[in-house]
């Protein structure tokens, strides 16, 4: 029940907050994938647990944009 619990927390945020969660979750992507391109991430199960995390933002996003 984790990914309940982290939309829930999205849910409460603000458009704002949520952008910058949005960004920072991008760059965490970034950086995932340049380290599995360089051969130094152990956990490539994060890569896609992030983009799903990414996808979860922006759907609260885009309810909160059709909210108003």
């Amino acid at each position: 029940m984790k990914i309940n619990a982290f939309v829930e927390d999205l849910r409460t945020k603000s458009a704002a907050e949520l952008n910058e969660e949005l960004v920072a979750a991008k760059k965490e992507l970034f950086n995932l994938r340049f380290q599995n391109a360089t051969n130094q991430l152990d956990n490539t199960s994060r890569i896609k647990e992030v983009r799903r995390n990414i996808a979860r933002i922006q759907t609260v996003i885009t309810e909160k944009a059709k909210a108003e």
